[in-house]
């Protein structure tokens, strides 16, 4: 029945925060970037996170096709990329993130990344570019075609600029560089991904701790996912799942 009350682009999104204690995350990043000289960040690890969730509940990565629900055959995070101050955004899509180390999925996206920000051949660019230059009301219709051949009749049109499924299972963005300590996104129709995920700034917080109030670090995550792939109780078990590895990510991912 959810995935015949709406009919794109009519919006059934849901949204919710997820607040994490981030004492142990925090001391998890610093401590694997400090063995092994990778650049982890926590975003990383939120798409670590993620894609543990998913894997966990995978009815939920799926994509809506010609009104039924297909699931798909890999956990992929793209992992948006800031660039030109901030004042642009472009991103990568990272495969099988359930099945990498955070390290390989840190070091493979931050070799893309650096081809994002030097403006080389990316898959995302070429097609923003060729967009750009189209008039408003031909573009909204090359965006739509392009979303309808791509997901609805699973063609790869790739040769024609097109990447194919570019935005994969879920999308993680990070909100923290723009100040925000919270902020949800809204969902990108054509992309066809069911979730995103924005991660916000860690600020002090008071928490209760064993009976007590205690400052911790606290980091706020705006979640926003698709009502017709995911209902309440398969969110909420999922969510179960993503705090449990951003909580106690020595034990969830060694």
């Amino acid at each position: 029945m959810a995935v015949q009350a709406w009919d794109p682009p009519r919006d059934p999104t849901v949204y919710g925060i997820i607040d994490v204690d981030a004492t142990n995350a925090l001391a998890f990043v610093e401590k694997v970037r400090r063995e092994s000289g990778a650049k982890v960040t926590l975003t990383h690890l939120v798409g670590k996170a993620a894609a543990a969730a998913i894997a966990a509940r995978p009815e939920v990565n799926a994509i809506i096709r010609r009104g039924r629900i297909y699931v798909r055959d890999s956990v992929d995070i793209f992992f948006q990329v800031a660039f030109e101050g901030g004042e642009n955004l472009a991103g990568a899509k990272v495969s099988h993130v359930d099945r990498k180390t955070l390290i390989q999925v840190a070091e493979e996206l931050a070799e893309r990344a650096e081809r994002i920000r030097v403006k080389k051949d990316h898959p995302t660019q070429q097609t923003a570019r060729r967009m750009a230059q189209l008039p408003p009301a031909l573009m909204r219709a090359a965006m739509q075609l392009g979303e309808r051949l791509t997901y609805d009749f699973d063609l790869d049109l790739s040769k024609l600029g097109v990447p194919y499924d570019a935005f994969g299972s879920a999308m993680v963005t990070s909100v923290a560089g723009f100040g925000l300590t919270v902020g949800q996104a809204p969902l990108f129709p054509p992309s066809r991904t069911p979730i995103c995920l924005t991660v916000g700034a860690v600020r002090d917080a008071p928490a209760a701790v064993g009976g007590r109030v205690e400052v911790r670090p606290l980091l706020s995550i705006g979640a926003s996912f698709d009502h017709r792939v995911a209902d309440g109780y398969q969110a909420g078990r999922m969510a179960k799942r993503f705090k449990e590895v951003l909580e106690n990510p020595e034990k969830e991912l060694s």
